[in-house]
Parts: structure tokens; C-alpha cells; sequence
């Protein structure tokens, strides 16, 4: 069986709650997803930014940034008990909880696939250690997952000419991978010209903001904005590539996009809600944007972008950006700290 095809399958029994084993040193069974009758396990992975929220970074064991933690409690833990640890949603319900050993971790390059692999499932990053009683394992190894996030697997899919209410003259392109669900896509606005650097826009799918006219933030805004400009640049004889990148939540997936929603309710920011979450506030895949604009034959850009992260990450996969265009919408009552957020905590220039 191919590397690619086994973490697809790993993904998959994430999703449906199955034991996954990786690198064939650590037995995990998700605790959000998982079941089982009287499934237990003494020992529990979470995230280091969870163990933080756990107050356990005083500990030596679970003292490194951005390493995964394992931690022992005085009783084994039971399903219901690892999901109120790993989900913060739960902790206004379930103030009092450990105390909590930090042990140490033989397998840290192991684990850190784990988180990965979590964060690709869209579940929360917190697994049962060699639980008895849930079944056989779906193998999986670091080298799976590395292959697995090759670009050069990412091709075009499907192309065809698609006029959209701000320019007749588009063409909308489909990229896939074989072992990956996510299906990209590219809007190519006006006459694809060599010789013209292109506008380009970075947009990470956002369905609360795209569709549904969510006010929490300025997704939809911004995508119809990109549209817009780029149908302005057509006209005076340029072009311009939208990417839409199937990253829900800058990379997290939309349930944990919403569990961030609701801690934000209780008022966090978005920085802070997913790091409760033990969630990066930054997990989009550039790789995949580069390798996009490579297939469409573009090598160097202006991007729309208020974030020079942005600029950083695509220039460091190769593709040249001659000019970082601002890209700033006016905030609304709903959205205001959430930009705060993004210019103060993300280096947004705003």
C-alpha cells in the first residue's frame, strides 16, 4: 500500500473515531472521535498549548513550545473524561480538573505526526496512549505523512471557461490530489499574459463568511473585494488568479472553527481561542498555493494581501512577489476586535 493511500486512511479512521498506530511505536485512539465500551487508558497525549491551559507548563516534561505532552492522571482516564480534558468548551462546565502528571515522551517525533494528523481530521489534538479494548489499528508512519504532503501530487483536475458577475472573460481551474479529499481551485480572471505579472489573492475557504454573510469576520468581504479588483485589472488589460484554498479556519476545519467561535463568546480572541483549543491561529498550507500557481504556468505575483507573512511564506516556495497590494475593508461592530486581533497579535498591516 502506497504512503499517500495510508494516511488517508489514518484521516479516515480519525474522523470515524478508530485507533490509528504511528510509526508502529504509538497505539492512539482519538479522544473526541473515539468509543468503545469501558475504553481506558492511563496515559493521555495533548497538545502543549492544552497543557498550558492545564496549567502544566511549570512542569519540566511539558515545558518545551510546541511540543505534544503526555500526561498521567491519579486514575486512568476514560473517554469521557479525555474529551473534557482536550475540549475547552467544556471547561466552564468542568472547572476543577487533575491534578495532572507531565512524563516524559520517548517518541516525540511520533507524536508531533499524531498532532499533525489531528489537525488534518479536524478533530481536537488529544489522543488515548494504548487504550485496551478499541480494536485493530490503522498503521501509519512520519514518512507517510511527509509523502502525503508533497505538492508535485497535486494536479489539474479540471478546467473550464466560467464568466461571474464582475468579469465574463474567467476561466475557473480545479486542482486534486489522489489521496486528498480537499479540492482546490483557481479563478483566472481576464487573458492569461506572460509578460504581466498577474493580481493574485490567497482566499482560505471560509463557509460562515463566503456563504452564510457571517459579520464575525471580513472573509466574504474580502473574496468579493479580490473579485472585483481583479475584473478592474481585466479591464485595463491585465489579469488576475483568485486561489481558493479548501483550508477552512486558516487550516483547522470548520467544527474547530466554531468551538474557537464559542470561546470567543466567553471572550477570547482568536489568538487565544485556539491555542485553548491546542490549535495553531496559523495552519494554511502555502506549499499547496505555490504549487497552484506553478501548474498555471506563474512564477511571479502582486498579492493582495494585508499580511507580509503571506509574502514571506510564498516567496520561501519560490514564487516571486513583486508587490504586496493592501487589501483592507472597513470593520463593523461584529468584526472590529477580530481585527484588532489580526493587526496587534498577527502582524496584519491594518
Amino acid at each position: 500500500m502506497r504512503a499517500t493511500r495510508r494516511v488517508a486512511l489514518a484521516l479516515d479512521a480519525l474522523r470515524h473515531g478508530w485507533p490509528v498506530e504511528v510509526d508502529g511505536v504509538l497505539r492512539l485512539l482519538p479522544a473526541e472521535t473515539g468509543f468503545g465500551p469501558d475504553v481506558t487508558s492511563p496515559r493521555l497525549l495533548i497538545s502543549s498549548a492544552r497543557a498550558i491551559t492545564l496549567k502544566l507548563a511549570n512542569q519540566r516534561e511539558a515545558a518545551e513550545p510546541h511540543a505534544p505532552v503526555l500526561i498521567r492522571g491519579g486514575d486512568p482516564f476514560t473517554l469521557s473524561q479525555a474529551r473534557v480534558i482536550a475540549d475547552p468548551a467544556l471547561d466552564l462546565a468542568n472547572p476543577l480538573k487533575g491534578p495532572f502528571l507531565a512524563e516524559h515522551l520517548d517518541h516525540a517525533a511520533s507524536a508531533r505526526t499524531a498532532m499533525e494528523l489531528a489537525l488534518l481530521a479536524g478533530i481536537l489534538p488529544a489522543f488515548l496512549i494504548d487504550p485496551a479494548g478499541c480494536g485493530e489499528a490503522q498503521v501509519v508512519s512520519s514518512g507517510d505523512l511527509a509523502e502525503w504532503r508533497d505538492t508535485r501530487h497535486l494536479a489539474v483536475a479540471a478546467r473550464a471557461r466560467l464568466p461571474v458577475a464582475a468579469c465574463e472573460d474567467a476561466e475557473i481551474v480545479a486542482f486534486r490530489s489522489a489521496d486528498d479529499m480537499r479540492e482546490h481551485v483557481a479563478l483566472v480572471i481576464g487573458q492569461q499574459n506572460g509578460e504581466r505579472a498577474p493580481l493574485v489573492r490567497l482566499h482560505s475557504e471560509c463557509l460562515t463568511g463566503d456563504l452564510l454573510g457571517s459579520l464575525k469576520c471580513d472573509c466574504g468581504p474580502q473574496l468579493d473585494a479580490a473579485i472585483e479588483a481583479m475584473a478592474d485589472e481585466a479591464a485595463q488589460g491585465g489579469w488576475g488568479v483568485l486561489l481558493y484554498l479548501r483550508q477552512e479556519g486558516r487550516g483547522i476545519g470548520l467544527v474547530n472553527k466554531l468551538r474557537a467561535y464559542e470561546l470567543q463568546d466567553q471572550g477570547f480572541d482568536t489568538v487565544d481561542a485556539n491555542n485553548r483549543l491546542g490549535l495553531p491561529s496559523e495552519a494554511r498550507d502555502f506549499p499547496v498555493a505555490a504549487r497552484m500557481l506553478a501548474l498555471l504556468g506563474v512564477r511571479t505575483i502582486r498579492l493582495m494581501t494585508n499580511n507580509p507573512g503571506k509574502v514571506d511564506a510564498l516567496q520561501s516556495e519560490g514564487v516571486e512577489v513583486t508587490e504586496r497590494v493592501p487589501h483592507q475593508l472597513p470593520p463593523n461592530p461584529h468584526n472590529a476586535r477580530y481585527l484588532a486581533t489580526k493587526r496587534d497579535r498577527t502582524g496584519h498591516l491594518l
